[in-house]
């Protein structure tokens, strides 16, 4: 297979990757603390084409990693008392059988023994190390905005806000929360922004998505005609060659 059939199908590949993201971004316009996602591409990987009889540096197409856009999404109040928002920098961390997790999707709620937990149970970690307690005869639960969590006066504790200088290290694992590997730098928020009765909502950006993937869509028929155009070009050449001279 000559050198611009593999640098169009490298770019095929690319492109339904792309378009594969850009599907995930608007599918998840409504979930909460979702953050946009978007392909990173690179026009010169190692590994080069090179021909004796073309010219002498051609590029492929390859996909380089994943981009992920950790800006704040707007609030949306929902005046439940236990949806939370965290404005600025910073994750809650839950507490799964598989290990420290973290998210932007404050929709929690409490558990029969009085556990602020995630939607799926996942107790929602305080500053201390410990999961947060409310009691659930104790009356109406007030969460400052330091994220500090009272009842009648009394302190049940702190939810703890984790920030991480490279979000980068972060891998998303799906149910909107992301695990970070030992040795990531991390610190707790001392002053975070807590906002009771809101949730931050994702941060994709719809027009732009729509004007994304009309661009990637049209970038795929490009490339399928210049494929389709070379596909032509060599069967004519095979053609000719083959005839009686």
């Amino acid at each position: 297979m000559d050198n611009m059939m593999m640098i169009g199908l490298s770019q095929q590949q690319t492109l339904r990757r792309a378009m594969d993201i850009t599907a995930n971004n608007i599918a998840n316009v409504s979930t909460a603390g979702f953050k946009a996602e978007h392909l990173l591409r690179e026009a010169n990987p190692y590994t080069r084409a090179s021909a004796e009889d073309g010219p002498g540096r051609l590029n492929y197409v390859a996909e380089w990693g994943m981009g992920r856009d950790f800006g704040q999404g707007a609030l949306e109040q929902t005046g439940r008392p236990l949806d939370l928002a965290i404005t600025g920098e910073g994750f809650f961390t839950l507490d799964t059988p598989q290990g420290e997790r973290f998210t932007r999707d404050g929709r929690f709620a409490m558990d029969a023994a009085g556990t602020l937990t995630s939607a799926d149970g996942a107790p929602v970690m305080g500053e201390g190390g410990a999961p947060i307690t409310i009691n659930p005869d104790a009356g109406p639960v007030t969460i400052l905005a330091n994220g500090e969590v009272s009842q009648n006066g009394v302190v049940a504790g702190r939810i703890a806000v984790t920030r991480f200088e490279d979000t980068g290290a972060l891998s998303k694992i799906g149910e909107n929360r992301y695990t970070a590997p030992e040795d990531a730098e991390r610190e707790m928020v001392l002053e975070p922004i807590v906002r009771q009765g809101f949730v931050e909502t994702s941060n994709v950006r719809p027009i732009l998505e729509i004007t994304s993937m009309m661009e990637v869509s049209r970038a795929y028929a490009s490339v399928s005609r210049m494929l389709q155009q070379a596909d032509e070009l060599s069967r004519k050449a095979i053609e000719r060659l083959g005839r009686p001279g």
